[in-house]
């Protein structure tokens, strides 16, 4: 009987993995989730301000409210070409246009999917109610059926296009609209936009993905060098006991606690050629040629917002590397003392080699957080000028919301996710493994 009890107990390992497994699923539901979805989207030509590519799909589907919407002008724009144009080729050419578009028509308010679900649909339609329901609203097509649908309205549109030019300003007219309301039913069709790994491709061969993240990678590596240089300055400096020590502590810190768009604002009026106070000394003591080159030059304006970052980010970086400060005992400074070591002698063989931790953990944070800078360059240079400021998060933004394309704009989003993650695999396993494995006993 005490062995049968015995059977259900848990080693361990095991109880270790049942006590982590709720961190765990909280950690792949609020980071992987998103980047699996991310990374799902990214394998479709997913185009928000395209109708016919508005959405995911893997096989051909119909917008019902916009076909039923639609076609019900399309009699009436076709009827009106016909008229214009009796008596000649093209009435006959429009004529059997209109005939194949209304047996296409027939067939698929027909079709068992779709009968029931197109006269609820229509009957909304005419009754100006909106169709809200994503099941209702949208019916799948076979692919012979859509594809052949769709050729028909994409040559009707090319014969009525190519027929302007020939005629009078009314007929004209009645062709522009009607081949305006073929390209709208052919909207109305949606293709399958499924195209796997071909945007990372892309990708990976763009001129301006690369530039992007060397701009992104060159602004993540000075920046961060100057923030730990000047960060363990002020930490040292700040460590020490002083009279008015609490208030110089807080003072340091309101960088740091401004905005990053504000602060971005902030430095934009600075660095302005006309009025920029930073803009104009710098002019003054030579360190630029010109009070404009700040923002209108490449390397100003690389140069202006790694200033502007050092300003903002270096407070929190002092912070971290102060907590590690105070967590030396002094006892290791006295005894180095006695043992004839200089000022020098104990920031190198003391104060370092404690700090490692502190350093890693202060590099690692700042790091991520500067590679994935945004606001800072968004509202200081918008990326400018000519890009050549443009961060590898400011580009995604720009592809995923500027111009709507959520399948380019996903590769963006996976790419930058792909650089983090190997940031911090780098950091753990090169620099700090001690540090999160734990040391052993000697």
């Amino acid at each position: 009987m005490g062995d049968k009890k015995k059977g259900f107990q848990l080693s361990e390992t095991q109880l270790g993995y049942l006590m982590v497994l709720p961190a765990l699923i909280l950690i792949a539901a609020i980071t992987l989730w998103p980047v699996a979805q991310s990374f799902w989207n990214s394998m479709f030509d997913y185009r928000l301000n395209d109708p016919t590519r508005n959405q995911t799909t893997l096989s051909y589907q119909i917008d019902l409210e916009t076909y039923a919407n639609n076609y019900f002008y399309i009699d009436r724009d076709l009827e009106a070409i016909e008229n214009e144009a009796a008596g000649t080729e093209l009435e006959e050419t429009v004529a059997q246009l209109r005939q194949e578009i209304e047996t296409y028509h027939d067939q698929l308010v027909t079709l068992p999917e779709i009968e029931e679900q197109y006269e609820i649909v229509d009957e909304m339609v005419m009754n100006f109610e909106p169709v809200n329901d994503r099941d209702l609203r949208y019916g799948s097509l076979e692919k012979d059926f859509a594809e052949g649908y769709i050729s028909l309205l994409e040559d009707g549109q090319d014969e009525l296009l190519d027929a302007i030019g020939d005629h009078d300003e009314e007929m004209e007219s009645a062709l522009s609209a009607g081949a305006a309301s073929l390209t709208s039913l052919d909207r109305s069709l949606i293709r399958p936009n499924f195209i796997g790994l071909q945007n990372y491709g892309k990708y990976l061969t763009d001129a301006r993905m690369w530039s992007a993240m060397w701009n992104t990678v060159f602004f993540t590596v000075v920046s961060v060098f100057f923030e730990l240089t000047i960060g363990l300055a002020v930490a040292l400096i700040i460590n020490r006991a002083f009279i008015g020590r609490g208030a110089v502590r807080a003072a340091v810190l309101i960088p740091w606690a401004i905005p990053t768009a504000v602060s971005a604002m902030m430095w934009n009026y600075l660095y302005d050629g006309q009025s920029g106070v930073v803009a104009h000394y710098f002019e003054q003591l030579g360190i630029i040629s010109d009070a404009s080159v700040l923002l209108s030059t490449g390397s100003g304006a690389m140069f202006s917002i790694i200033l502007a970052d050092v300003w903002k980010t270096m407070p929190y970086m002092a912070l971290l590397l102060l907590a590690g400060l105070q967590t030396i005992p002094e006892s290791l400074y006295e005894a180095a003392e006695v043992d004839g070591a200089n000022r020098i002698q104990r920031f190198i063989n003391v104060t370092l080699p404690m700090l490692k931790s502190a350093i890693l953990v202060a590099l690692l944070f700042r790091t991520l957080d500067a590679f994935r800078v945004f606001d800072l360059i968004y509202v200081l240079t918008g990326g400018g000028p000519a890009n050549s400021t443009e961060s590898i998060s400011v580009y995604a933004y720009q592809v995923l919301f500027a111009q709507s394309n959520f399948g380019e704009g996903s590769v963006l989003s996976v790419i930058v996710f792909l650089a983090v993650a190997l940031i911090s695999i780098i950091f753990i396993k090169l620099i700090g493994s001690d540090l999160f494995e734990g040391k052993t006993g000697k």
